[in-house]
């Protein structure tokens, strides 16, 4: 749609589209959104697009706003369900990372993928609080038939820009609802609430860099463990096995442990002296930058891991995106019962995925990793056609499995 044409398809705002004490007439930071929006937005699309990067668990608790905003989450939640409300949050590019909310309205809201994952730029999404709010730097709202597609008329939104202590824009904080249930207190709720999220932000340890985690078939903590802050791309961080081990339960435990939880993790029945213990938690902590909370042991920096991440996939039911991460069990020389225990649970839930899903190639791709596995190859061949090439390869992979 050419964007002369935006002018036809400005509504003609009713009852429903009015603002509570207001003219029904259009402001002009609206009406000059729609006609940037017109070019690449359909006004009768029915939901926001997913973000082309997938799933956003990982980018959400890499946000620098992760931690701020899970320290109010409480009261976010208790404020969008009093006042029959959804709260967003999302990254500078749009992109909703997390929400909250009563299960009616979140239910409303997924209709129109107003969930994370969900794009809601200008480009994506058209005419709507958050876009504003990303564009100008400035809080905005957005009533009913203001928003471009005809899918939110039914919504009003309240936004505003958080912005990080160098003053650029993280992302921005959204309050949403039906447009009957506007209240005239939600614009400075919303300000309110970034302004402590920010004043967090001021306040918080410089933190180290994301750290990623490749803990599946790693046989060394110098493969396992690597940084990602800008000047130390690829990097190694210099870890013992013992402290690779604690990282990467700490990474697969985001609630944290107690010390007696954690040292039982690590060491089972073994005669360990609470010293040896609590040495290796502070050189890992002086490694991570201060990185792991205190008393209760849980990392208090984004660290990404494999091994969670094929969990999430498996739990999204995502059995080619786990199979493609499934390096291979998890630590593999290590002893740690803890370590064992996550091993065998991944290892399980991997094989028990790949037996429930009727893809041939999901049973092909674990059958590489697992040749002595007969019931994997007997599935392999139960999908494969009978003139399907593969099934070669499955016979075969059956025949040394069950002559071994």
């Amino acid at each position: 749609m050419l964007e002369h044409e935006w002018s036809r398809w400005v509504p003609r705002l009713g009852v429903a589209g009015a603002r509570p004490g207001g003219s029904a007439a259009l402001r002009h930071e609206v009406t000059e959104s729609w006609a940037r929006s017109l070019s690449s937005v359909d006004p009768g699309r029915d939901s926001a697009p997913i973000t082309d990067g997938g799933p956003v668990h990982q980018r959400w608790t890499s946000s620098p706003l992760y931690r701020p905003v899970s320290g109010l989450a409480a009261e976010l939640r208790s404020i969008a369900e009093d006042a029959g409300f959804v709260t967003a949050v999302t990254d500078e590019s749009g992109t909703i990372l997390w929400t909250c909310g009563g299960p009616t309205m979140r239910r409303r809201a997924e209709r129109v993928n107003f969930a994370p994952g969900g794009r809601w730029d200008e480009q994506a999404m058209g005419t709507n609080a958050l876009s504003l709010a990303l564009r100008t730097g400035r809080p905005s709202s957005v009533f009913s038939a203001e928003h471009l597609v005809s899918a939110l008329h039914g919504w009003v939104c309240y936004c505003a820009p958080v912005h990080g202590p160098d003053g650029r824009v993280l992302g921005v904080l959204d309050l949403s609802t039906t447009w009957d249930r506007s209240h005239p207190l939600a614009m400075s709720t919303v300000r309110t609430l970034v302004s402590t999220i920010e004043a967090r932000l001021a306040t918080e340890q410089p933190r180290s860099g994301r750290i990623r985690l490749t803990c599946l078939g790693a046989e060394h903590a110098a493969q396992a463990v690597q940084t990602a802050q800008e000047g130390l791309e690829g990097r190694h961080l210099p870890l013992r096995p013992r402290q690779l081990e604690i990282l990467t339960l700490l990474a697969l435990e985001p609630g944290g442990f107690s010390p007696e939880r954690l040292r039982a993790a690590l060491y089972g029945d073994r005669p360990v002296t609470a010293s040896t213990f609590k040495a290796e938690i502070s050189h890992l902590r002086r490694a991570l930058a201060g990185g792991i909370s205190p008393r209760r042991y849980a990392l208090t920096i984004p660290v990404s891991c494999d091994a969670a991440d094929v969990l999430r996939a498996l739990e999204q039911g995502d059995t080619d995106t786990a199979l493609r991460l499934y390096g291979g069990p998890l630590l593999p020389r290590s002893e740690a019962p803890g370590i064992e225990e996550w091993r065998t649970r991944l290892e399980v839930a991997v094989r028990e995925a790949v037996l429930a899903s009727t893809r041939p190639e999901d049973a092909l791709r674990y059958g590489e990793r697992a040749p002595y596995d007969a019931e994997i190859h007997e599935h392999a061949l139960r999908l494969l056609g009978p003139h399907d090439t593969r099934r070669a390869i499955a016979q075969g992979r059956l025949i040394t499995a069950r002559r071994d």
